[in-house]
């Protein structure tokens, strides 16, 4: 039986203003998973009414009541942790571990910006008027325009609202087309029940076709002060150049070309299998996901083949199996634009180690490629699906410089036996996040999170989420009468 859902507006579910739907498909089947609202423009304006009829009443709501709400949700979350391993195995293809993992740090996400609720609201200043106090206030901004995406759609579609929520913005959320009950709706749905007061979070899901004019709509109305986007680098780009056009904030992450850094002295054991969770963990649909892993030439022979048969043995099929470790790509169209890439690459030389072949659907195994070269596209573009490239490099310094020579950077990481090495290296490494002795995808909920150059600005998570999504002000308070000048 199809599910239908409506659009979250005002803390009711409402149809789309023209009664359009749009179809949610299951990767995996091709079926209908639900029939989902298609707002419009027309809708997103209603939604962010109601965010800013309740902004007043959010942001003078008191911190603790906020934190409850938040803890609140949190466990909801963590009580319908089997719902969301069947809704993420149906709408969006990923597997029952990925579905866990998504569950365990969004409530986590929920509970830091709870912590933050009752965080500092702002700091004394020194000031040379001896009889004043001078202070810099953080404030809430107003209404938040937020987007997410499909593939850690718990998480992401969380995170783009927790900590706004938190500080005492409204939020209307535009999720992905491809998992609008994910990272959207389900997420209302668990906010309402914590007590989210009416309007304080609306969802505007919509139709592939209508998501450029809903963007545009949502980001160019004048109430709506902050916008937070988690997607591709070719879409985030836009978003960013739209919020400029009307000077707004944007806080980006984008995507990346991550690289597995494995030095001289590595465990070849345990960079193989750090190798596979980076590469094929959610089918390498992840903006962490390891593209490329560089290899000393003194380990790379026993480490492709290691690899290679890693990737061979990994279980391929049904995303709602408990035994499956590699799902499906979130289409058809995914999955065979990652074997274009791979058969391209074949074609100009590369030696296929594992995988490769057509796409069946929206399935592609798990796939290992060495002898790459720069003038191939898998070398330089974002795989986002299950295959790895690995390149054999002399020393590190031939390592740092493959590694940097990408217009992304996101996340990298260096397995090495000897940690001063490894925090030397990842200094020199131009990315937002490094991790020494581990692969490329982690992720907690208090840590800066973010890229640099083409994966985007700003930081969520913890105090630096805080300060993106709030202003400062400075106010002064006289303890005397003034003495003007005339």
């Amino acid at each position: 039986m199809t599910i239908t859902r409506e659009l979250f507006i005002g803390g009711e579910d409402v149809p789309a203003l023209d009664g359009g739907t749009t179809e949610d498909l299951n990767p995996y089947t091709g079926q209908v998973y639900a029939a989902v609202a298609a707002g419009g423009p027309a809708d997103v304006t209603r939604a962010v009414d109601a965010a800013a009829e309740a902004f007043p009443e959010w942001a003078a709501t008191a911190p603790g009541q906020r934190r409850r709400i938040l803890l609140r949700a949190a466990d909801i979350l963590e009580d319908r942790a089997e719902q969301v391993r069947a809704l993420m195995a149906a709408e969006v293809g990923e597997v029952a571990g990925f579905a866990a993992f998504n569950v365990g740090l969004a409530a986590g996400i929920l509970r830091e910006a709870a912590a933050a609720a009752g965080g500092p609201v702002g700091e004394v200043l020194a000031t040379d008027a001896g009889d004043r106090m001078s202070l810099a206030l953080r404030e809430p901004a107003g209404v938040v325009a937020a987007f997410a995406p499909w593939n850690a759609p718990l998480i992401l579609g969380t995170r783009s609202l927790a900590v706004p929520l938190a500080v005492g913005n409204t939020v209307v959320l535009k999720p992905s087309e491809a998992a609008p009950i994910a990272c959207g709706l389900f997420i209302a749905d668990v906010l309402r029940e914590a007590g989210l007061p009416a309007g304080a979070l609306n969802v505007v899901t919509n139709a592939p076709a209508g998501a450029a004019a809903v963007a545009r709509t949502l980001i160019a109305d004048a109430r709506v002060r902050i916008v937070n986007f988690t997607g591709s680098t070719e879409v985030g780009r836009i978003i960013g150049t739209t919020a400029a056009e009307h000077l707004k904030p944007a806080l980006l992450e984008l995507g990346g070309k991550n690289a597995l850094l494995v030095l001289d002295d590595a465990d070849v054991g345990y960079a193989v299998n750090a190798a596979t969770f980076g590469s094929f963990n959610n089918a390498g649909q992840i903006c962490m996901s390891t593209d490329r892993v560089l290899v000393h030439r003194s380990l790379a022979d026993e480490f492709t083949e290691k690899l290679a048969a890693r990737a061979a043995s990994l279980p391929h099929g049904d995303p709602a199996d408990p035994g499956t470790v590699i799902g499906p790509l979130i289409s058809a169209d995914a999955a065979r634009r990652v074997a274009k890439l791979v058969d391209e690459a074949v074609a100009a030389g590369a030696s296929l180690r594992a995988g490769g072949g057509e796409a069946d659907g929206a399935r592609y195994p798990a796939t290992v490629l060495a002898g790459v070269t720069p003038a191939m596209r898998i070398f330089t573009e974002e795989i986002f699906g299950p295959a790895v490239t690995v390149i054999t490099v002399d020393d590190d310094e031939e390592a740092l410089a493959v590694a940097n020579g990408t217009d992304y950077g996101l996340t990298a990481g260096v397995i090495t036996e000897d940690s001063r090495r490894g925090l030397a290296i990842a200094r020199r490494l131009r990315t937002g996040i490094v991790h020494v002795n581990n692969q490329t995808v982690d992720d907690e909920p208090q840590v800066p999170f973010g890229g640099v150059k083409n994966s985007g600005y700003g930081r969520f998570g913890g105090r630096w989420g805080v300060e993106a999504f709030t202003t400062t002000k400075w106010v002064t308070v006289a303890g005397e009468h003034a003495v003007f000048p005339y």
